[in-house]
């Protein structure tokens, strides 16, 4: 198994889990108001000189199905290069 990390501007949030869901990716765990700087994008810190702010998703996936949902992330970053959208996908020895 695979935890696929996605994190991105909350104001993509009904885009990126509307991807999911369309692909039949429906478990996850969101935490909302993530603070950070990337390489990519201006940091989103939630202040008045760098807002913004991000969501970040937690996506326990089986390996043929992780490959599927990069390839969603990929295509989300073409669709929104400035949304700051990162997907990292980790292993995931056990799941109870």
């Amino acid at each position: 198994m695979k935890m696929l990390l996605v994190i991105y501007s909350r104001e993509l949030d009904e885009t990126v889990l509307g991807a999911f869901k369309g692909s039949g990716i429906s478990g996850y765990t969101k935490m909302e108001e993530a603070c950070g700087e990337g390489c990519e994008t201006e940091p989103k810190l939630g202040t008045h000189i760098w807002p913004g702010m991000n969501n970040v998703l937690f996506v326990a996936l089986e390996d043929g199905v992780a490959q599927e949902a990069l390839a969603i992330i990929g295509q989300l970053k073409k669709e929104h290069p400035r949304a700051g959208l990162r997907g990292f996908l980790l292993p995931l020895e056990e799941c109870i």
